[in-house]
This record gives C-alpha cells, structure tokens and sequence, in this order.
C-alpha cells in the first residue's frame, strides 16, 4: 500500500522516543485543503481506529484509514537530510498536479477542496 524508507522510520522512530506520550501509532491522512485541493496530515496515535489499515516498516507501525487508501496507494515516505537541514518528503503517484510550495495535491478522482494561496 505505501512505502515507508528505512531512513523515515528511525527518524520517526527518534520522534516517538522523544515524545514520550504513549504514541504507538503514525497516521498517515488526506484531508481537503492546500492551493491544490488534497493535504497530507503525518502525526502521532495512542491506538488504532476501527476503519484503520496497520501497516509497520522498520518497527514503526502507521494507520491509515481505508477511505484515504486509495489516494496514499504507492505513496513513498523517505527522509533526506543536507546542508541547510532535513525533513520528511512525500512521492505520491496518484498525484496529477501538485501546488508550488509541494505541500498539496489532487488526483485524477479526488480533487479536493482548494482554498486560496
């Protein structure tokens, strides 16, 4: 369903560990919003929901809500670090068109809901 590299997994991994709240869980969500239509929302869970897909990479265990699968099938999730910096990148397929700043999308069947840049 996604593709969680080994680099994204240790880098959760270090936040999960330094949260200390209890998060056992990433979710990995679509919500509408963005210049594009479609957002991703990344954060921490105690516990799985009922509608949820449990997916683990590397001993990080993601949900994702089975009305988002189909927009995040074949998502990439990797982590790259440089000079200026790291952060998290997400490599999506289904995306048709992707906003100027990469942080929203759309797809050939969901185009969201767009707001103003």
């Amino acid at each position: 369903m996604i593709i969680v590299t080994e680099q994204a997994a240790y880098q959760i991994q270090d936040m999960i560990k330094q949260a200390d709240e209890g998060e056992q869980y990433v979710r990995l969500a679509v919500k509408g919003g963005g210049c594009s239509g479609l957002s991703y929302g990344l954060g921490f869970e105690q516990e799985a929901g009922a509608n949820d897909d449990v997916l683990e990479f590397y001993g990080v265990k993601f949900v994702i809500d089975k009305q988002d699968a189909p927009i995040l099938k074949g998502v990439k999730i990797d982590y790259k670090e440089s000079m200026l910096g790291g952060g998290f990148t997400i490599d999506n397929p289904n995306a048709i068109a992707t906003c100027g700043c990469g942080s929203s999308f759309k797809t050939a069947t969901n185009a969201g809901t767009p707001e103003q840049c």
